[in-house]
């Protein structure tokens, strides 16, 4: 029988240009802009951000920095936004507009675990000059819950305004059954520290447009489903979780991106409670990854697993945890659906 496509069997290889033309807005962002953002007229915060943003779209669109030294020095301090808001209310859409606005060539668009990543692939100096010949840095989900890499990122956004960069930022706010973290604007000032007096808070107050419930589980398929839906289906592909995490322990999580080129159906069979803690959070990656790119998935395990330990979601990095879960269940729900309609992909030509 012939096995499926594997993850497992590719080997990305990524160099320093692929990495940095990848900071783009993920795909289902690709159309965001300021006039397709709907503002919901009852929280009047939303219309004020879209026009803010606005207006620092339209000052960092002249002079382009490419003029040189002297004119950089000459224009204003560049501006620094924190889109502060809880979950759903559109504050990686308008991260997204904002960056679509100035263009790829001027502008980076990133989650907080790309920049560390990149950092953690090109080193520190390498990431600022590369960053630092840009007008714009976008950070999306800037992580509160990581001391180390957060004092890493902070110091990188340092260096870039110090070059003229501007900054634009949001913050994980992945809320619990209780709310939790529905605003963050004060623990993100204080991480950043130097740099707070520069950034502009930008409220954007409202309800979760998806109205829906976090997604936290999703009910696994049989194995037989798994193996069918993926083999001679172009761009499937079928793995162990056991297999696959080892394989990520050999892939550096900066090329996790290149590693999903081509897919568009991942099937996961023996999915268990993942105990170890850098395996836990090499899958948090593939799975940002993964919902980036708009990937369905199949789970294929037992109903009762779950996926990660009860200290892991007590733990500091619980909210990458509840995210994970929650991307995971939207996209396993897609990979449901896909295979009750029987469109899980066109056979590959033999």
């Amino acid at each position: 029988m012939t096995r499926p496509t594997a993850l497992c069997d590719v080997r990305p290889a990524v160099g320093r240009e692929r990495l940095l033309t990848d900071l783009v807005p993920p795909r289902h962002f690709e159309g965001a802009s300021f006039a397709s953002y709907v503002p919901d007229p009852a929280h009047p915060s939303q219309q004020a951000a879209v026009e803010r943003l606005a207006e620092v779209a339209e000052q960092l669109s002249a002079p382009a920095r490419g003029l040189g030294a002297i004119l950089r020095r000459r224009r204003a301090v560049p501006p620094a936004v924190y889109l502060d808001g809880g979950f759903g209310v559109g504050k990686t859409h308008l991260l997204a507009a904002l960056a679509h606005a100035l263009g790829p060539q001027r502008a980076a668009f990133g989650t907080f675990v790309e920049y560390t990543n990149l950092v953690g692939a090109l080193g520190f100096a390498a990431t600022v000059d590369a960053l630092g010949a840009l007008d714009l840095v976008c950070i999306d989900e800037f992580e509160l819950d990581d001391p180390g890499d957060t004092v890493l990122v902070s110091r990188l956004l340092r260096e870039l305004a110090d070059r003229d960069v501007a900054l634009a930022a949001t913050s994980n706010t992945l809320p619990d059954a209780l709310g939790e973290g529905r605003f963050a604007a004060e623990d993100f000032l204080r991480e950043i520290q130097a740099l707070s007096a520069r950034f502009e808070v930008l409220r954007v107050d409202g309800e979760d447009y998806r109205q829906r419930a976090v997604v936290t589980d999703a009910h696994p398929l049989p194995d037989r489903v798994l193996v069918e839906a993926t083999t001679h289906r172009a761009g499937a592909t079928c793995d162990f979780l056991d297999d696959l995490l080892e394989h990520l322990r050999s892939v550096h999580p900066s090329r996790y991106g290149a590693l999903l080129d081509g897919v568009e159906l991942v099937a996961l069979r023996g999915v268990r409670t993942v105990d170890r803690q850098d395996d836990a959070l090499r899958l948090v990656v593939l799975a940002d990854r993964l919902y980036d790119r708009g990937v369905p998935v199949l789970l294929g395990g037992d109903e009762r697993t779950a996926l990660f330990t009860a200290q892991m979601l007590a733990g500091g990095y619980r909210k990458k945890y509840l995210r994970t879960l929650s991307r995971l269940g939207a996209l396993a729900q897609e990979g449901r659906e896909l295979v009750a309609a029987g469109t899980t992909g066109a056979p590959t030509s033999s």
